[in-house]
């Protein structure tokens, strides 16, 4: 491939949160896209299709229509759908695998995986072990290959993680101890830094790039929102047990043993100087304050 890609860049994944930032990101480098979509006649795809993004129908079983997509492609980025349960891992382990073969079947100079931080290693949780799988068969692809290991996203401060306002004050719950810094990373340089990898403009030392834009722990996110919102904020640390499943407490587990492992937030700037931190995160995307419960 050339130091700079000039030609089709594909996506897997490109109407998902995380894919569609990839193709936002080629999109602005007036770099082309193929998306490789289930339906192109999806509201999504069509989306996609009005933005100039080139749509090649695949079945994800189908290892045929995956290497036919793939063709003349200079770089390939895909993700593979998170698993909430054991028969989801596996099915997991299958897409990623077929898109592997696929890839290898149609020669692709460049493959870009989406996986998760700490995938180097198994961990014991089942939809991050997934990843761990994934990329080792990458590996012994003979492809080249970039790993993009995602940590936990800021967007989740906008849903399943979001503050609450209680009698003027901003609080944020989490099962999460007190004192464990928690790695994240926002979706949109999750896209910025994969584009950057696929497109030949930045290089991934050792084939990894660990996505961290910032590490707080509870009391430092607590009081970002605090500082945006211009009042008092306070963490509370939930006991693991508040979590639905066994999948979920499996995860923050490994966030809070993730701590334990040292964070270049320098590798992540190399690529994009623009990361985003948590206080910029809040900032960029507007976010205020929720209705006080006390006024409910």
């Amino acid at each position: 491939m050339s130091a700079h890609a000039t030609g089709t860049i594909a996506v897997f994944g490109a109407t998902g949160q995380q894919g569609g930032a990839v193709v936002h990101a080629i999109l602005d480098h007036k770099a082309r896209v193929r998306a490789l979509v289930r339906n192109p006649q999806s509201d999504r795809a069509q989306a996609l299709a009005a933005r100039g993004v080139e749509l090649a129908a695949i079945r994800a079983d189908d290892p045929a229509s995956l290497a036919a997509a793939l063709a003349t492609v200079e770089g390939f980025y895909f993700m593979t759908p998170e698993a909430n349960g054991l028969e989801e891992v596996e099915a997991e382990i299958r897409i990623g695998t077929t898109l592997v073969d696929a890839a290898v079947e149609a020669g692709v100079p460049h493959v870009v995986f989406n996986s998760v931080f700490g995938a180097d290693r198994e961990s014991g949780v089942p939809n991050h072990d997934s990843k761990h799988s994934i990329e080792e068969y990458l590996r012994k692809s003979g492809l080249r290959a970039s790993m993009v290991r995602a940590t936990a996203f800021m967007e989740n401060f906008a849903s399943v993680m979001a503050p609450s306002l209680e009698h003027g004050e901003i609080v944020l719950r989490l099962p999460l101890p007190e004192d464990v810094p928690l790695k994240m990373i926002s979706v949109r340089d999750i896209g910025r830094v994969a584009a950057a990898l696929l497109l030949g403009t930045a290089q991934a030392p050792g084939g990894v790039v660990e996505l961290v834009g910032d590490e707080l722990t509870g009391p430092q996110m607590a009081a970002a929102f605090g500082v945006r919102a211009g009042l008092p904020a306070r963490y509370e640390a939930l006991p693991l047990s508040v979590l639905p499943n066994a999948l979920d407490r499996a995860m923050f587990r490994e966030f809070a043993e993730a701590a334990g492992s040292p964070a270049d937030l320098s590798a992540v700037r190399a690529i994009e100087p623009a990361t985003l931190d948590l206080a910029e995160w809040i900032r960029v995307t507007g976010w205020t304050a929720p209705t006080d419960v006390a006024g409910v």
